[in-house]
């Protein structure tokens, strides 16, 4: 199950309160800016920091042009 548009449009990196990529496939919500991803569990995104995954180059490179060639956007305009 997806989330739905009306969270994605509030959901924010609590890190640094900006949008996300979300990746439904993946079960995912990226923050490219701080190469922070954050699980969903149940349909329930994980938003806690310390629980949030450091990407390194090469799955940060993966994500990017995932979203780039899947027209995955962020989830609200900054």
């Amino acid at each position: 199950m997806a989330l739905a548009p009306q969270l994605l449009d509030i959901l924010a990196c609590p890190s640094d309160k900006g949008p996300l990529l979300y990746f439904a496939a993946e079960n995912c919500l990226y923050n490219p800016r701080l190469r922070l991803r954050y699980s969903i569990v149940d349909d329930i995104p994980i938003m806690l920091i310390d629980k949030a995954e450091t990407l390194g180059d090469d799955e940060h490179g993966r994500l990017i042009a995932l979203a780039e060639s899947s027209g995955i956007s962020p989830s609200f305009e900054a």
